[in-house]
């Protein structure tokens, strides 16, 4: 049975860095009106909907995950006019608008946070956690902040401490206050009556921490005091489901609205565990994201996500993101971009919901940062062990023009020497490149009801260094394989059909028939269908 086209499940998502896109003012900071001009090109590359990173107001602590107003946008991208405009033009281009939705923690600068540090009498104290000190005079117990020092922070004026699971410029709301958990939930209907389709959560799986406060056991492991412990009593705590029915209830109230949740230090199963026909729509799992480029790690580790959801709750994939070295750099040396088309084919050809990330369709590598010109905090602080996320977040590579064509200022990072030869206009002209590959594989899943709707079967080709696997819906079969290696190898299909090629990464012909037993090349994606 043909199920309508549903945007979310069906189509493909692409995650803009506003900051880093397309700047229209020219003060090197990306804004909505750049990203309303490229509408066009998104449209044409052929995705579905757009996620934004945070644009509401912030202070930038952490680069916009530190909000100091939910409900309004930051200047520096624009006025909820520009907005506006950027939503409808995305919609009558039949692209969606997704929002990056920050819960778990405001800005110290959030006028709840402001008035909450008045007096512990103030109506917005219990916006968040606060404690008296321990016995000694210390933190209330030993949980500790991802980007360093104690989860703890003191406040002179009121002589208590506030929790803080990041920087202390982001104390951690109170979800517990039923009054916390209305405003939020307000949130989602405020976006959702402007037109907004759907929203990414971040870190959702913290929203709770322990009634009673428990110290979390110690852990012999990792290099920051964070990852020294087991987090039992600040992480994935029960009383988080209520919280996820009552946000799904939110969104099952308006047209094909959809929730998908960043499971912070999760594991497949819990991260399937928080979705549902009443829960959320569908939770990112990292361990696909940083897995190497192995084909034999990559399918146990897609066939471990498969297994933990079952065949009714929707699998996504995403290789790169605002917080991960660029796959380009990861997997590539130099710049051959022949694994980032089999990367290109795996995404876009597996059950479920692909995110592209800006910048991907034409391969940028991460840019190299100088100590000194590092932006990202936790760079600052854990230089060397970890440079930040600043490589990842450069502009955007849209031709070879000083700037990349991302802004005629000076952008607010630099971009990559390489855009003089890696941009969108020069790839736009060459029938090879990374980012025809990517238009031809979006049209190609768009014209397969089996790539988009049917089921995932893994098979055995015959070659370690070759990930195979079939995608059935009703009569229709199409089997991909992946070479992940330089070498070519013999490859075999179920005996007794007759293959037809439909896109390859190499010089093989659309239609080419084959039979079940031939020679894949190197570093090739073939996608056939069994006839």
């Amino acid at each position: 049975m043909v199920r309508e086209f549903l945007w979310w499940r069906d189509g493909v998502i692409y995650q803009i860095y506003p900051r880093s896109f397309n700047d229209s003012t020219g003060d090197g900071i990306g804004d909505l009106n750049g990203i309303t001009e490229k509408i066009g090109y998104l449209a044409e590359l052929g995705v579905n909907a757009i996620w934004l990173s945070p644009i509401n107001p912030s202070p930038d602590v952490d680069f916009g995950y530190d909000v100091a107003d939910y409900r309004a946008i930051d200047p520096k991208f624009g006025s909820m006019a520009d907005f506006d405009r950027l939503r409808k033009t995305a919609a009558d281009a039949g692209i969606a608008l997704v929002m990056d939705l920050v819960l778990n923690h405001t800005s110290d600068q959030h006028p709840w946070f402001l008035s909450a540090c008045k007096s512990r009498d103030d109506p917005y104290r219990n916006y968040y956690i606060w404690r008296d000190p321990a016995p000694d005079g210390g933190p209330p117990n030993n949980w500790q902040a991802v980007f360093g020092g104690p989860g703890w922070e003191w406040d002179e004026k009121t002589s208590q401490y506030y929790y803080h699971m990041f920087y202390q410029q982001q104390p951690d709301v109170n979800w517990r206050n039923p009054r916390v958990r209305q405003e939020m939930l307000d949130v989602f209907r405020f976006w959702l009556d402007k037109g907004v389709k759907g929203f990414r959560l971040d870190v959702f799986n913290v929203y709770f921490k322990d009634a009673h406060l428990r110290d979390n056991p110690f852990a012999l492991r990792g290099i920051r005091p964070f990852d020294r412990q087991i987090h039992q009593y600040d992480f994935d705590r029960p009383e988080l489901t209520g919280v996820l029915r009552d946000i799904r209830r939110v969104l099952d109230s308006y047209d094909a609205a959809y929730a998908i949740g960043e499971t912070f230090m999760s594991t497949p199963e819990k991260a399937a565990g928080y979705t549902g026909d009443d829960l959320l729509h569908a939770c990112f799992n990292f361990k696909v994201t940083e897995s190497r480029y192995d084909s034999c790690m990559l399918m146990r580790r897609i066939v471990e996500w498969e297994r933990a959801l079952g065949p009714d709750r929707w699998p996504n994939y995403a290789f790169n993101n605002h917080d991960t070295k660029r796959s380009a750099t990861r997997f590539t040396h130099g710049e051959n971009d022949d694994r980032l088309k089999v990367m290109a084919a795996l995404l876009l050809s597996l059950r479920g919901t692909p995110f592209l990330y800006y910048g991907e369709e034409i391969g940028m590598r991460d840019i190299k940062v100088l100590r000194k010109d590092i932006l990202d905090p936790i760079g600052k602080r854990y230089w060397p062990i970890f440079v930040g996320r600043d490589g990842c977040r450069a502009p955007m590579q849209w031709d070879g023009s000083p700037q990349a064509g991302f802004t005629s200022g000076d952008p607010w990072l630099p971009v990559h020497p390489n855009h003089i030869r890696r941009n969108v206009a020069q790839q736009e002209q060459d029938t090879d490149s990374l980012l025809h590959f990517y238009q031809r594989m979006l049209a190609l899943r768009r014209a397969q009801p089996a790539l988009i709707r049917g089921e995932f079967t893994p098979l055995d080709a015959g070659a370690r260094a070759v990930m195979a696997y079939a995608r059935k819906l009703g009569d229709e079969t199409v089997c991909v394989l992946l070479n992940f290696s330089r070498r070519p190898h013999t490859v075999t299909l179920p005996p007794g059909k007759r293959y037809t090629s439909l896109l390859s990464s190499d010089s093989r012909p659309d239609g080419s028939a084959l039979s079940g037993t031939f020679t894949i090349k190197g570093n090739e994606a073939l996608i056939t269908y069994e006839e």
